[in-house]
């Protein structure tokens, strides 16, 4: 079932394999927020600007004043990312903007170019704000690589959550559980390489609680070269796949034509007093996390330079002279890091000026063309 297993960076990205181009895990978690959103703690001894290091088990990124990533452009991908705890503050140079988090995705297909921020508010100034997210970058092929800006907003409301197993909770971002899901996913934006038949992407995250199995079904696509990875990231003692006992950070490669049972093997006796910190109420040890990112290949060349994405250097060369001479639409906002109000709860603005906040109940996912 695995065909091979390689270990994880202990900082920046993660490997990944063709459609996307990488995983970053960010973990953080920050102090109570002062007035402008920032940590109340000291910043001396960070590498400011470019502050990586988790000193005292968070960072600053790019950010001076609140954390996260001020101003930068993208083109030629798609950028996923799955707000777990904390807020981000979405910006960018269409005047679209956004507060999202508790579980919510945003999916943004840069195209032809966009300039964003994601700034990471520290919006509870009483106590700790912890903040965990990955972004997940997504190729674009070749035809789609100079499409109009899009991004949807997939509400954590929205998205369906296999809950059915004691200790066991799957979320589906992107795809199918080969039929299991108990609803479909919102949708991918239109020109993404997971909207397209046949790519059969899937964005899943998986949790288990002490004790727990889950059994991920074989893949149900028909593609020869049909990739699946596993990457197990949370739990801090070896989990156990396809019965192969698999230590902590990890990117797992499994073969897709079959099924794989995935166990959290922790437990603790009675006589430790341990309390159970998983989910389900399954034994007395840790859970245990993971991501699954699967897909169909894109299979074409692949040249990257920084925050731009493109088939050959002539196309990263355009897309410097591009940026340079458009700035992707300009920059709407007084700063290069903007945040929203403290009080603000999610919502999204998109570039015609209509909002929209999370749904009461679950229902369609909101999505809206940035250029439209």
């Amino acid at each position: 079932v695995i065909t091979s297993a390689q270990q994880l960076p202990f900082q920046g990205p993660w490997p990944t394999e063709d459609p996307f181009l990488f995983a970053v895990h960010h973990n953080d978690n920050f102090p109570a927020g002062n007035e402008s959103m920032g940590p109340t703690e000291s910043l001396r001894g960070r590498n400011m600007g470019s502050d990586f290091g988790n000193k005292d088990g968070w960072s600053m990124y790019h950010g001076e004043t609140v954390p996260g990533f001020p101003k930068h452009p993208h083109r030629g991908f798609e950028t996923v990312t799955i707000a777990r705890s904390g807020f981000v503050d979405h910006c960018d140079s269409l005047g679209a903007a956004g507060r999202f988090g508790e579980g919510d995705v945003q999916w943004m297909t840069a195209g032809k170019g966009v300039s964003h921020s994601e700034m990471f508010p520290l919006l509870n100034a009483e106590s700790r704000n912890p903040a965990e997210l990955f972004q997940i970058w997504m190729n674009l092929p070749a035809r789609s690589k100079m499409v109009d800006p899009f991004f949807a907003m997939l509400w954590s409301e929205n998205i369906p959550k296999l809950l059915s197993l004691p200790g066991v909770e799957v979320a589906v971002v992107a795809g199918q559980v080969d039929g299991t899901t108990p609803a479909l996913p919102p949708a991918a934006p239109p020109d993404s390489w997971a909207a397209q038949p046949g790519s059969d992407v899937g964005i899943v995250t998986i949790k288990l609680g002490p004790g727990a199995t889950w059994t991920l079904p074989a893949a149900s696509s028909s593609s020869t070269n049909f990739k699946r990875c596993l990457y197990y990231f949370a739990g801090g003692t070896p989990c156990e796949v396809g019965g192969q006992s698999v230590p902590p950070n990890m990117k797992i490669d499994l073969d897709p034509t079959q099924s794989v049972e995935l166990h959290n093997p922790s437990t603790s006796s009675a006589a430790d007093g341990a309390v159970n910190s998983g989910i389900g109420g399954v034994g007395g040890g840790v859970a245990m996390e993971f991501l699954l990112l699967e897909g169909t290949p894109i299979g074409e060349p692949v040249v990257q330079h920084g925050p731009f994405v493109m088939n050959d250097r002539e196309g990263i060369m355009q897309a410097f002279e591009d940026y340079q001479r458009t700035q992707f639409g300009g920059w709407p906002w007084a700063t290069d890091a903007p945040v929203h109000d403290r009080t603000r709860p999610r919502f999204a603005k998109f570039p015609d000026g209509h909002e929209e906040t999370p749904p009461p109940v679950p229902g369609a996912a909101m999505s809206a063309d940035v250029g439209a």
